[in-house]
């Protein structure tokens, strides 16, 4: 575990500049006062400064903001501080060659830009459209941090450098979208320019930038919290999520299989007793299989906000991994959107409303997603239900199909 800063008066120090940075201090005035009272600092420490901040006060946003500028202030510092000695298949190995074959795509697109007059302006938006295509396989590369490393960090109550790198990763995930979308709409060569400064440019460099926040700040803070077991446990449900851009490890096949049997493991009942509710029972491998069956994803949060249960069907609509049990549901969504599930929480626990629905189009297909308030025989709060389902298909029936038509 890190203890912060030795000085406090250093990391008091440390603290007003980013407030002073927040509030205009040039990036010159801020190195030096850095230099001059602070001097050599880890990304531990970086990390633990910024959830300090969050922890008095500051908005999550306004950090998410700055972070770019944070690094750029502690580069000298923080490559000293990472680690090189990682096994290969450690995950934060694995993390590192994908961001190696990251850094080849936006080089690549970077490189395209000097050659749109060699084979033609229709060549150069084919060869733009796969590259950022095969850029969008990023999402696994963020969904593992997101759904995985972050939850093992909230156990250590390190929640805000999580928060805020989800933010950057969904603005990452808008602006290849946003790219994409106006390449096709690209016209003329002349539009080329234009379209480069607006869209291409800032993707690249908020691309690039999160693979120094990840491997200067987030990686090694993860290096200094977690312990082995826990690695082992980020690299079994790592295999499950997969990779991307690289050779899944050769370890991954067998534990893929045997987080899968953990997942759908059935505790040892003593006389084979049965779980008996109002309107029949189960044996408890039944109960599994059969929540597991549902053409719905379930997901039950308990009456703290926390993450108690979800289903493993087979085609889930929405990633779940075990280490999300015991997770603030707060932390399972991207900050920009925690104040709207704070307040349906709120008026389910209120007794305001019941029900909360709402559809999404993901990918071609309709999903429904449901919020239903889980309460006793007496109306107490006991949770939430979150129901998903694609309705893509249910939506096209048209007339009927009656089970007498299975007869034929």
């Amino acid at each position: 575990m890190a203890t912060g800063l030795g000085d406090k008066k250093k990391r008091e120090a440390m603290k007003d500049i980013i407030r002073k940075l927040h509030e205009g201090l040039p990036v010159e005035q801020a190195k030096e006062r850095f230099l001059k009272e602070v001097g050599n600092i880890s990304s531990v420490e970086i990390a633990e400064i910024e959830q300090a901040l969050i922890g008095e006060g500051m908005a999550v946003e306004e950090i998410q903001k700055f972070c770019n500028v944070h690094a750029l202030l502690f580069e000298s510092s923080l490559e000293k501080a990472v680690s090189s000695d990682e096994l290969p298949s450690h995950p934060v190995h694995l993390f590192k060659q994908e961001n190696r074959e990251i850094e080849k795509l936006t080089k690549r697109t970077r490189d395209l830009f000097a050659e749109t007059g060699e084979k033609g302006f229709d060549h150069f938006k084919k060869v733009l459209a796969q590259l950022l295509e095969k850029l969008q396989g990023i999402d696994i590369h963020y969904k593992r941090k997101e759904n995985i490393l972050f939850p093992f960090l909230e156990r250590y109550e390190f929640t805000g450098p999580s928060k805020v790198m989800w933010g950057k990763h969904d603005e990452i995930r808008d602006l290849l979208r946003e790219s994409l979308d106006h390449l096709h709409k690209l016209k003329e060569e002349s539009e080329i320019e234009n379209y480069r400064k607006r869209y291409i440019d800032p993707l690249v460099e908020e691309v690039e930038g999160m693979i120094f926040k990840e491997e200067s700040i987030l990686l090694p803070t993860s290096l200094e919290k977690l312990s082995v077991a826990e690695w082992a446990s980020v690299f079994k449900e790592s295999a499950e999520l997969g990779y991307v851009f690289i050779e899944e490890p050769k370890e991954s096949a067998d534990l893929t299989h045997d987080l899968k049997a953990a997942l759908t493991e059935v505790p040892t009942v003593m006389d084979g007793l049965n779980i008996s509710l109002p309107t029949g029972d189960f044996a408890l491998d039944e109960l599994t299989f059969v929540l597991n069956s549902l053409p719905v994803d379930i997901t039950f949060i308990d009456k703290e906000d926390r993450v108690r249960y979800f289903s493993d069907n087979r085609d889930r609509v929405f990633v779940r991994t075990k280490a999300v049990l015991g997770r603030k549901v707060q932390n399972c969504h991207p900050p920009q959107s925690v104040a709207i599930v704070e307040k349906i929480l709120d008026s389910f626990k209120n007794g305001v409303r019941n029900s909360v629905d709402f559809w999404i189009n993901l990918k071609g297909r309709l999903v429904y997603i449901r919020y239903f308030a889980v309460r006793d025989a007496t109306g107490s709060y006991l949770g939430t239900l979150e129901v998903t389902q694609d309705i893509t298909d249910i939506r096209r029936l048209e007339g009927e199909k009656r089970i007498f038509d299975e007869s034929g």
